[in-house]
């Protein structure tokens, strides 16, 4: 199993991106989906989660401008980030927690990361 993150550059800030995240592999289930990131210096933190029915959570300083949302049937997260500011630039991570195989336990599973960068 793997999960392969994309959508992520530069911008100004006011500007928009939409990261992506895949899961690709075998499994046979895919819990909730969340977007981490980590800034130069500081410790990962958790940006928003997705349930597998949609019901979601996020940080504050991203309410209002970042919106998660999945694609169960490809496998899929997304985060829509818009008016980005300099303090949004960071490396940012998709996460899962994933079932391989019924009768084993779920675990949790990392993309590769994705640099967001603003610029003011």
């Amino acid at each position: 199993v793997q999960l392969q993150a994309s959508g992520g550059g530069s911008v100004q800030a006011g500007g928009s991106l939409r990261l992506s995240c895949v899961a690709t592999g075998t499994f046979v289930s895919i819990y909730e989906m969340a977007w981490y990131r980590q800034a130069p210096g500081k410790e990962r933190e958790l940006v928003a989660r997705i349930g597998r029915g949609g019901s979601t959570n996020q940080l504050d300083p991203v309410t209002g401008r970042f919106t998660i949302s999945r694609d169960n049937a490809k496998n899929t997260v997304y985060l829509r980030m818009v008016s980005l500011i300099p303090e949004d630039t960071a490396v940012y991570y998709c996460n899962a927690d994933i079932r391989e195989r019924w009768g084993r336990s779920s675990r949790d599973y990392w993309g590769q990361g994705t640099q967001v960068t603003v610029s003011s």
